[in-house]
Order: structure tokens, then C-alpha cells, then sequence
């Protein structure tokens, strides 16, 4: 029997659409007595996002073992979902910025799965704009390639059975990738960032922010190692979905 997906229910209690759609940071001057930690992190304009459905929210330091990152917390008021970008240094210089586009991975970033290399791979980027002093790591809750945690978690017992990543989802009903990347626009204007040197092995990943009109200078390959427990989920990602993977 061919199971069915599960629809996801979002219960948020964000900030409604017209107060999201004009609520600003305070821009304004800092007194003498202010810190340097108590003085605006960045200055997002209202119309960065004019258009879309993703607004800026706010921005606060977020102290890691790696280095001090900026987070910057935007919110979907379509779909209710919330995404953050982690900056180091300046990234509004117009210069290209090194940068590593991630969904989410609930299982293998805060669970410590080893059935994929997601958690390997933002720890490598965080670890690699750290040593470069300046960066940005896009978070998008895109869960399971788009077709969120609980199908993920359908995904995989089918996988425990023998099927491949790509094989679930097209059995549970998806497609193979179900991400959208159109968001990432608004995001990287809000920031004022122009180009990206992106770490990534999806040729598909880059053509797809091409096409949305964001500047890729450079691919920067984003390996991260083969175990036994992920080869047959990286050798699906290398012959399926076209990642370059020179480990395999």
C-alpha cells in the first residue's frame, strides 16, 4: 500500500502581517551611555522586502563555539514560517560573501543523525566563515527537502525498507526536491548582501538562485565525508540529483 502524506498544521503566535509589514529597528543615533552590544546590529530599510511575503523582523548577537554571529530573523507571513540568516562582519561591503544556503535538518543538525551529512555540513560552514571572519549562513525551514518533519520521518521508514531518499519521497507523493528558493531574494537585499561565493555541491542549488536573480560568483565545493551510515544517501544525492561528490 502506497502511504500518503502527512499535511502539516502551523500554529504561530508571530506577529500578524500588518504590524510585521511595518515594523522597524530603531535606526536612531546611539546615546554616549550606550555599549557597543547595546547599539543596532544592522539598519534594514521597510521596502527591502517590499512585495514579498518575507519581512525582516529583528537581529541580535548569537555567541557559538565557532565565533560571535549576527542572527537575523525573517518571517513568511504566507506560510507562517520563520528563517534566519547568521552573519560574520561586514557582508554589506559589496564585496562577494561566502555563503552556504541550508534547509533545514531537524534530525541531522540538532539530533546528531547520521543518515545524512547536513549537520556535518553547517557545522563545517559556520566553522569555515568563522576562519574567514566574514560570511553568511542562510537557515530556510525547509525541512526533509521541502516536505517537512513528519513526512521526513515517513521518508525514512521507507528508507529503512530499502528505498533510496529520492524514492521515498516520489512513494509518499513529492517530488524529489520540493525547496523553493524565491525567499532568498528579500533576504539577501535586506542585508544588503550583492554576491555569494556559495559553498554547496548542487549544481541545482546554484542555477536556482541564478534564476531568481541573485549573483553567484563562485561554487565552493562543501564535502564533508562519507561514513556507513550516510554512502548510500550521498551516492543517491551524486547519481539523482547530480551533487558533485569526488569522495564517491
Amino acid at each position: 500500500m502506497t502511504a500518503k502524506p502527512v499535511t502539516e498544521q502551523f500554529r504561530t503566535e508571530q506577529l500578524g502581517t500588518e504590524q510585521l509589514a511595518t515594523e522597524q529597528l530603531n535606526t536612531e543615533p546611539p546615546s554616549a551611555e550606550q555599549s557597543a552590544t547595546d547599539q543596532p546590529l544592522i539598519s534594514v530599510p521597510p521596502e527591502a522586502a517590499e512585495g514579498t511575503t518575507c519581512r525582516y523582523v529583528d537581529s541580535c548577537q548569537l555567541p557559538t563555539r565557532f565565533a560571535t554571529f549576527t542572527l537575523h530573523g525573517f518571517a513568511d507571513t504566507q506560510n507562517h514560517k520563520e528563517h534566519v540568516v547568521l552573519t560574520l562582519g561586514d557582508v554589506g561591503d559589496g564585496r562577494p560573501v561566502l555563503s552556504r544556503v541550508h534547509s533545514e535538518c531537524l534530525t541531522g543538525d540538532a539530533l546528531f543523525s547520521l543518515r545524512c551529512d547536513c549537520g556535518a555540513q553547517l557545522e563545517a560552514a559556520l566553522e569555515r566563515i568563522a576562519q574567514e571572519g566574514r560570511g553568511a549562513v542562510f537557515y530556510l525551514r525547509q525541512e526533509g527537502r521541502g516536505i517537512g518533519l513528519l513526512n521526513k520521518v515517513r521518508a525514512y521508514q521507507l528508507q529503512d525498507q530499502g528505498l533510496d531518499t529520492v524514492e521515498a519521497n516520489l512513494q509518499l507523493g513529492f517530488a524529489a526536491d520540493q525547496r523553493e528558493y524565491s525567499l532568498l531574494k528579500p533576504m539577501a537585499k535586506a542585508l544588503n548582501i550583492q554576491s555569494l561565493q556559495l559553498m554547496t555541491n548542487n549544481p541545482r542549488k546554484v542555477a536556482a538562485l541564478r534564476a531568481i536573480g541573485l549573483t553567484v560568483v563562485e561554487r565552493i565545493p562543501h564535502s564533508t565525508g562519507k561514513t556507513d551510515h550516510n554512502e548510500f544517501y550521498l551516492e543517491t544525492k551524486k547519481n539523482k540529483l547530480g551533487h558533485y561528490l569526488d569522495e564517491l
